[in-house]
């Protein structure tokens, strides 16, 4: 199975793979592109592109005019994610016209961590009442 993995590394945590990679002489199973923020993951993969991906999947070439008839949206606006998403690596353009998902699955991994170390324990409710009697 092919499968695209979208991430969120650091241009140097990209490398740093690439750089591995090369080193051992094995290709990983999966395509991975990489955003360097979360923010710039969702401005390139939007809820309107993330359903152009589903419909899409599986499908085989597809005219963008086509595409835009099974969405449900303006050919003009369906161009313009098309374009994006052939930017990002997400689609090719298919040797008859059109464009195909060269992929059997979409995977989207980022971590999100706290951004000041752990939260300081708050105080239990027996200790909150007990505060109050004393007040």
């Amino acid at each position: 199975m092919k499968t695209v993995v979208l991430e969120v590394r650091s241009p140097a945590d990209q490398l740093t793979g690439f750089a591995e990679a090369w080193k051992s002489g094995r290709s990983e199973r999966s395509t991975r592109i990489g955003f360097a923020t979360p923010e710039l993951l969702w401005q390139v993969l939007s809820v309107k592109r993330w359903e152009l991906l589903k419909m899409m999947r599986g499908a085989g070439p597809i005219s963008i005019r086509e595409a835009a008839r099974r969405v449900g949206r303006d050919v003009k606006a369906v161009h313009a994610d098309v374009t994006a998403l052939l930017k990002a690596g997400l689609l090719d353009r298919a040797e008859g016209g059109g464009v195909v998902f060269p992929f059997d699955a979409l995977k989207v991994e980022f971590l999100l961590e706290a951004a000041y170390g752990p939260r300081p324990a708050l105080p239990s409710r027996r200790r909150l009442r007990a505060a109050r009697w004393r007040a």
